[in-house]
């Protein structure tokens, strides 16, 4: 039973991830993306375009740009972020909105794929430094002040921006904590964080290492935790794919939650935990009176603050 001060819209973006590399530098022992430098050939242009006009008509309107990390000091570093800008400017000419997630950039780096995304992201996964001797060891850009930095920058450019929790990697309720507060101070001050992102860590088998995941059960008081601590004006985020019981899915949405990400052909990142689609969503939505309903990669409220090239994609993908 909705409580009278819920709303009964959850959203959704009809999304496709274009990987421009596997490859990365951090090697987190709970990884099932990554691949070695070297082991990933790049996706090239015509390749990425192929795929797009292979997109264009499905109803798809949002390329997340998901990323593999080249190292800062990598000879590659300057052709990879070239990479991503040319595989936006790509998507945009086709009529796509793009979302760059591909960790931490420089304050130059941002300011330039800026201008050709309509919202950027990046997790913050926990604050807590602990990590760094576990699961985080051999992770040098999970560095959480290397992260919350890459927050205030996104901020100071105005960019839209997506942020989230890794929950279930060896933090303890207090370190979560603590991250929805770092998000929620850099928030106050920029007022620029669209979503975070309740995510459940989830084993796959691809990672190198153990990490304890989340009992599934607890996911709904964490996203009730997240509502009580992050303004109201930041919208809460599960991944469905990774909570295969809709009694707790829906546990979720009570607690606050109120989108569902992108929802597209594959998890990149949860490879094995495929996507539920839309109609599979509705089914479990709207017999407890939730209406699932489309958005962009970047939430109303931000349009404005969007240059006017860019408001005109948003136009012309039918979202202002």
């Amino acid at each position: 039973m909705l409580t009278a001060f819920a709303s009964c819209r959850i959203t959704y973006s009809p999304a496709y991830t274009l990987v421009p590399t596997y490859e990365c530098f951090n090697r987190c022992s709970y990884c099932n993306f990554r691949q070695d430098p070297g082991k990933s050939p790049w996706l090239e242009l015509p390749d990425a375009e192929r795929i797009l006009k292979s997109l264009m008509g499905t109803g798809i309107r949002e390329i997340l740009i998901l990323s593999g990390e080249v190292h800062p000091n990598s000879e590659k570093r300057t052709d990879w972020c070239d990479r991503l800008y040319e595989l936006c400017e790509l998507a945009l000419g086709l009529g796509f909105l793009p979302h760059t997630n591909a960790g931490p950039l420089s304050f130059e780096e941002m300011a330039r794929l800026k201008t050709v995304n309509v919202s950027m992201g990046l997790m913050v996964e926990q604050v807590t430094p602990t990590l760094l001797e576990t699961v985080h060891r051999h992770a040098p850009s999970k560095v959480p002040g290397v992260r919350l930095q890459q927050l205030a920058w996104a901020g100071e450019l105005k960019i839209p921006f997506t942020t989230g929790l890794l929950l279930g990697i060896g933090e303890t309720p207090g370190d979560r904590q603590a991250t929805l507060e770092a998000i929620g101070q850099i928030h106050q001050r920029w007022g620029h964080i669209q979503e975070v992102i309740i995510q459940p860590y989830r084993p796959g088998t691809h990672q190198s290492g153990e990490a304890p995941g989340l009992e599934l059960k607890e996911l709904p008081a964490e996203v009730a935790r997240a509502r009580a601590i992050l303004p109201e004006a930041v919208a809460l985020q599960v991944p469905p794919n990774l909570i295969e019981e809709p009694e707790i899915l829906l546990a979720c949405l009570e607690a606050g939650c109120r989108d569902l990400g992108g929802i597209g052909p594959t998890d990149e990142v949860n490879p094995d935990y495929p996507h539920l689609q839309v109609d599979r969503l509705k089914r479990i939505l709207e017999p407890a009176g939730w209406e699932l309903v489309e958005r962009s990669p970047v939430y109303p409220q931000y349009h404005a603050g969007l240059s006017p090239r860019l408001r005109s994609h948003l136009i012309q993908a039918g979202y202002y």
